[in-house]
């Protein structure tokens, strides 16, 4: 059965349909332009990000969400931002988590004929009409990406994310897998095929940090970049100015957790 679209998908169908009047390209540019402007002004402030990525179908009784709750929780535990899609499923857990921990829970949130609404554990909501936008300002402020089981759009944001690294795009942030069963698999065949296929390079896979442990996790993250208050954040992070109309997001920057010792 073909589900018929709505206004909303039939737009980006459209546009993604080939050429068109110069006038509908011209109007869709100026959305465009529009669209990434206001997700830079709402997420100018934000501090520095950890994204993490899965499913919207994830269900709550579900062990994943359990586990993406206390990522989410770890994370802000460390002082970052924790950034998803703003959805249901694993990127609400997420999100939760953030604020169980007194952090700040961002979401950019895709507008979609279902499946997808913003999800009520949210101190800054973004909403986004195109994927591609979105995915740039998931990848634009985050220092460390976190990726939980998912599907077909977390399998998109893995590699995508990757191949920025990959080829020099974005600096060589930290990627972490959880869940060693879901993804055991894909790192296998990563290993196995990929590199005999030499479609990757031996050492593309090592790239990816696999654990089932929210504190490894984050452990990982800060060994690779450092603590959220580090002086590399703090002398990057801008400040608001008033004669711009510009004012910090709502919700608390929480304080990391003091290492032991």
């Amino acid at each position: 059965m073909t589900r018929e679209p709505t206004w909303r998908t039939t737009e980006d169908r459209e546009f993604l349909a080939g050429p068109q009047s110069r006038w509908q390209e011209l109007r869709r540019a100026a959305r465009i332009c529009v669209e990434c402007f206001r997700g830079f002004r709402a997420l100018h402030f934000v501090g520095p990000c950890v994204t993490i990525f899965g499913s919207a179908r994830t269900p709550e009784d579900h062990p994943h969400y359990e586990l993406a709750r206390r990522v989410g929780q770890t994370v802000a535990e460390a002082g970052f931002t924790v950034m998803t899609g703003g959805g249901p499923g694993i990127m609400e857990a997420a999100n939760r988590g953030a604020k169980d921990a007194g952090g700040r829970s961002i979401g950019c949130n895709i507008e979609l004929p279902h499946e997808q609404s913003a999800n009520p554990y949210l101190d800054v909501e973004v909403d986004f009409r195109y994927f591609f936008v979105r995915k740039v300002m998931l990848v634009k402020y985050s220092y460390a990406f976190v990726l939980m089981p998912g599907g077909f759009g977390t399998m998109d944001e893995i590699f995508e994310t990757a191949t920025l690294i990959q080829t020099d795009k974005i600096a060589d942030f930290p990627l972490v897998l959880m869940g060693t069963d879901y993804w055991g698999p894909l790192i296998d065949f990563m290993h196995g095929d990929m590199v005999s296929a030499g479609t990757i390079s031996p050492d593309d896979p090592n790239r990816f940090f696999v654990t089932d442990s929210p504190a490894e996790a984050v452990a990982h993250v800060l060994r690779e970049v450092g603590g959220a208050s580090s002086r590399r954040f703090r002398k990057t992070l801008p400040r608001p100015r008033l004669w711009l109309g510009e004012k910090a997001p709502a919700g608390p920057q929480r304080e990391p957790a003091r290492r032991p010792g």
